[in-house]
């Protein structure tokens, strides 16, 4: 809701009874520079929103008068966060000036750490990638995690025109998660380098930059929330199948961690048709892994006679086999194992998604990752068939639809809302 800055002040309200003021706290009084900063946030989420506006198009949009809207304009304006941008002709009455957010007013980062490489994207306040970067990581365990992070991000600003001290905030997504008991990473004994103490303070010491570290899961489904499936969703789960198997729970529109970050870490549960895996500790060895990971999806399109230099290759060959082009017995023989392979496969992933209905009764199950892009929407519709025969709420299946790094979306939406939480309330009154 926004306030005029010019409205009147209300009349005072009857004093409480003394029993009532002695255990309820004091309102907060809403200083006119408060109200100023509530009304420019709006004014601004506007602008972000819509991209360029007339002071009459602000005016109604955030239910601000006139005069109001203008001198907030002009505030903006002198703070360097919004700008003109040209004049709106071809309507009634006088040409009306157009304002937009100054794209450059603040710079965020996102990394996309795996034991591979680094993939470093800078974005400037609207969202708009300016600049990327991809940093090979050789898996030596004695390289400090800070070093390879600060040459990812100065990759990054380099291709965007920047130098770090026009960064703001920066956003790391791992494939592992922090124990905010111990600042250390978990899950994640592939990551050579990353397990020393307090990694989130570690890293913002070296880029001297306002740092967070999030699972690379939980930032698929923070993309997936805001411009995918999960757009508007509260309640939902994101299996991530690929090399590694993960899932993001959200409850009530925020990533469930857990009590040690653990939350999601799915690929090491038993699982029907995996032998007990006991100590688990290495990466890729729990039951759930041995089942659905890329390693034993390949295996199983190999059994069914689908070969390939890799799972993606596999899989697609066999989506493919399903609808054969000519009526040949060979073809009818390839598109009938093909069913075998697929039906077996979405078997397996039902049977993981099934454990997770039954506990979260979701909203939504959103699947991604190597292994469902592959498949595809011929694998989605035969999960969503046997997950349905398997549980009693029956919450849709659905594909990602965040196009591109997944990860790396999620981070940069992380960074901004991080970063223009600051930066459009900087101008808010100190505290007392």
């Amino acid at each position: 809701m926004t306030v005029p800055s010019d409205a009147p002040t209300p009349p005072h309200a009857p004093a409480a009874p003394a029993s009532a003021s002695a255990s309820a706290p004091a309102p907060t009084p809403g200083t006119p520079s408060l109200l100023r900063a509530i009304n420019d946030r709006a004014a601004l989420e506007a602008l972000l929103a819509h991209g360029t506006l007339t002071r009459p198009e602000l005016s109604r949009l955030t239910g601000l008068s006139k005069p109001t809207a203008s001198q907030l304009l002009a505030r903006l304006e002198e703070s360097g966060l919004v700008m003109r941008d040209g004049v709106r002709e071809g309507t009634p009455g006088r040409t009306a000036e157009l304002y937009r957010i100054v794209p450059s007013a603040a710079h965020v980062v996102g990394l996309d750490v795996t034991p591979r490489r680094i993939v470093a994207a800078v974005a400037d306040l609207t969202g708009a990638v300016v600049g990327e970067h991809v940093l090979a990581t050789p898996g030596r365990a004695n390289v400090d995690p800070a070093a390879r992070a600060a040459a990812a991000v100065d990759g990054a600003a380099e291709a965007a025109g920047l130098t770090r001290d026009r960064l703001n905030r920066v956003v790391v997504g791992i494939p592992g998660a922090v124990n905010p008991a111990t600042g250390r990473v978990g899950y994640a004994a592939h990551l050579p380098g990353w397990h020393v103490p307090g990694i989130t303070g570690h890293l913002a010491a070296g880029l001297d930059l306002p740092v967070e570290v999030e699972n690379d899961v939980n930032l698929g489904a923070l993309a997936e929330m805001a411009s995918g499936q999960a757009a508007g969703v509260r309640d939902f789960a994101l299996l991530w199948v690929g090399d590694g198997v993960g899932m993001a729970v959200v409850l009530d529109g925020r990533p469930h961690r857990g009590a040690t970050g653990g939350a999601g870490e799915i690929g090491y549960m038993p699982a029907v048709g995996a032998p007990l895996v006991r100590g688990a500790r290495l990466a890729h060895t729990g039951g759930v892994q041995t089942r659905i990971g890329s390693a034993a999806v390949l295996a199983l399109l190999r059994h069914h006679g689908f070969h390939g230099r890799d799972m993606r290759t596999a899989l697609t060959r066999a989506v493919r086999a399903l609808d054969p082009a000519s009526p040949s017995p060979a073809a009818w023989e390839a598109a009938q194992r093909a069913a075998e392979a697929l039906g077996e496969l979405a078997e397996r992933l039902a049977a993981t998604l099934a454990n997770v209905v039954g506990i979260l009764d979701p909203e939504l199950i959103v699947l991604t990752g190597e292994v469902s892009r592959a498949g595809g929407e011929a694998l989605r519709g035969l999960v969503e068939r046997e997950l349905h025969s398997l549980t009693i709420p029956r919450p849709p299946v659905r594909l990602s639809a965040v196009a591109g790094n997944v990860v790396l979306a999620g981070a940069l939406d992380q960074a901004l809302r991080g970063c223009r939480e600051e930066v459009f309330f900087r101008t808010r009154p100190a505290a007392g």
